[in-house]
Order: C-alpha cells, then structure tokens, then sequence
C-alpha cells in the first residue's frame, strides 16, 4: 500500500508534505512523543499559517495494532473510521492530506492538551467528563439506530477468541513475566474462571466501540470543545467497554462515586439520544466484571510494551490499572476465588 519511503521522513519530506496539504511554507520540524502503537508523529510548524501534524504510518499501516481477526483493509483503517465518525457530528482531527499510499497523511494540530493535560491544569473535573460521556453516549446511541457496514468497525469485534487472548496475555506478562509462580492448579482455576468471563461478555450486544476512549485518546481544544483521536481500531462491543476505557483510566484514577456519577450521567443521555431504556443494576454490575477484563489486560500490555517494545513509560501505570481490578473483584462475589488466587502473586491486588 506504501511507496519505499525511509523508515523516517526526513526534515526535507516533512516540510514538503506541509506545503502540499496547506499551501503554505514550512518552517520547523519537530517528532512527537510516541505511545504505545507504531506510528509516528512529527509537528511541522507554518511559517505564516498554523502548525500540522504529520502521521507516519508504519509499514503495515493496516493492519490493526491491537490483537484483532480482521482481515487486511484495503484502505487505511483510521481514514475509514474517521469518515464515519465525522460524518455523524463526532468531532476528529481534520485531514489536510491523506497520502497513505506514500505512507503518510497530513491531520489538523490539536495541540497537546489532552484531557489527562486540561485535569493537570485544573479544569473542572466533572464539566470534562460530562461533556466526554455525553459525547460516548451520542454516538453510540447513534451507531446503533444507524450501522454502517461500510465503516471497518462493523468488520470485527470482540469475541470470546479476542477477550481469551487478553487474559492470556496477562498470564503471560502481568503474571508470569512479572516474577509471579502460580501453582498448575491455580493456573487451571484461573483460566476456568477467566473461560467463563469471556462467555458473558462474548454474549452481551454489540456496537461501535472506541476500544480506546480515554485521556490520552480526547483532545481539550481552548474553546473546551473535545476532539477524539486514535479510534483507527474501533470494533463492536459491549456498551459498556469504552466507559471502562474512560472511568477506569489507567492514567487518571477517578473515585468510586464520580464514576458512579458518570455511569448515571451516561444511561441518561443514552435514552435521550435514542438509545434503549436499560436496567441500572445490571449494567453497573457488567461494567465492573468488563474491568476485570480490560485492565488485567492493560496491565499485562504495559509489561509486553517494556519487555517486547523496549519503552518502559507505561510501566508506572500497572498499579492503577490493578487498583481498579482489585476494586472490581470486591464487587464481583462470584470472582472471590480469582481475587483469592491474584492477591496471592500480584502485589498490588492484596
């Protein structure tokens, strides 16, 4: 799909690539800091017009960064996505050029102030996060009245195969990697309860689903308008799982009752865009099984980012991510053996 670019463009190409999607010179060039995927990012700055981004894809740039079953696209996942999302009213960074097939494109400059970033600087709270659960619940009550299959996030989802990987995953890095020496008959017991979690969530409705809508991922512009980013490997899931992805933030630790809050705040405005009417107790309870999930798994993929991936930046973040599981297993009396056999090896769940 890509021409043979250098593994980086140069200061030159970069330059060159501004003046293509903006019409104007370029001045200075300068690389992004890196997350976990394998893009990159370059800040060109305009010598009389405003600053853009560069994304350089990778050299598989369609396929999906996250573990997933789907099958090489033919056009570049976050230009597919993004003309879904743009055209139902969600607010995406603006694509100046797309150049995939040259193996970059060129996207509108949103700054860095994440909404991790508005919180450091003191924004209200609660006011940033109404407006990110409003924004969850319009479109999710829209993607369901509406399907697109023509958007890839209809083309795959999260199954049982997908959610069995993660656990293995954490196994694997969370568990294993991290010094842990769980007995065969703990493993046996862990894997069967972790079976049966994948049953359920496997067996709940489908819909769009982010798989990443969280602080880093939601851009605060200075009018406080919210820009979503990095939704390239959207997919159908439960409606609770980018709320997990939001409320149980790895890199922004929320209390029990603004989250409580928030899931209010989100069954609300889900019935006033459209969506069904749904039982408050019921999904609650899902929301917190669906944390055990992710963040067992998020705390596995940290680990495989420093081990695999040699960058150790997310590695701070596993305890958050456990606290959260730990708070989810109180919840969830059927999981008592899991919690039993996790506080035993994992330090942070005791």
């Amino acid at each position: 799909m890509r021409a043979t670019l250098p593994r980086h463009m140069n200061e030159v190409q970069l330059q060159a690539a501004y003046t293509s999607a903006t019409g104007q010179p370029a001045g200075r060039v300068e690389r992004l800091p890196g997350g976990a995927g394998n893009r990159i990012y370059w800040r060109v700055h305009g010598m009389t017009g405003p600053n853009a981004i560069v994304m350089e894809l990778p050299p598989d740039p369609v396929k999906s960064e996250e573990a997933s079953k789907d099958h090489a696209p033919q056009e570049l996942p976050f230009v597919n996505v993004h003309r879904y999302l743009d055209r139902i009213g969600v607010r995406v960074p603006r694509i100046l050029l797309d150049a995939a097939r040259d193996g970059f494109l060129v996207i509108e400059d949103l700054t860095d102030r994440t909404l991790e970033r508005a919180l450091q600087e003191g924004v209200n709270r609660k006011k940033l996060y109404t407006h990110a659960i409003d924004q969850l619940a319009r479109l999710r009550a829209h993607a369901e009245r509406s399907p697109d299959p023509s958007c890839f996030a209809w083309s795959r989802a999260f199954d049982y195969d997908l959610y069995h990987w993660e656990f293995e995953h954490f196994i694997e890095y969370g568990l294993l990697a991290r010094g842990a020496t769980p007995t065969g008959a703990e493993l046996q017991a862990l894997r069967e309860h972790f079976a049966r979690i994948c049953r359920e969530l496997a067996g709940a409705p489908r819909g769009f689903t982010h798989r990443d809508y969280q602080s880093r991922n939601i851009m605060v512009l200075a009018n406080g308008e919210q820009v979503v980013i990095d939704f390239q490997d959207a997919l159908q899931a439960p409606r609770q799982y980018d709320l997990v992805a939001l409320l149980r933030d790895s890199y922004v630790e929320l209390d029990r009752p603004l989250i409580d809050a928030m899931l209010a705040r989100y069954l609300q405005r889900f019935v006033a865009e459209g969506g069904p009417r749904l039982d408050s107790g019921e999904f609650v309870a899902f929301f917190d099984l669906l944390t055990v999930q992710r963040k067992l798994k998020d705390a596995g993929r940290f680990v495989f980012i420093d081990r695999v991936k040699k960058n150790p930046s997310f590695l701070p973040h596993i305890p958050s991510s456990l606290r959260y599981v730990r708070d989810a297993l109180k919840r969830r009396a059927e999981l008592k053996d899991v919690q039993q056999i996790l506080r035993k090896h994992v330090p942070e769940l005791r």
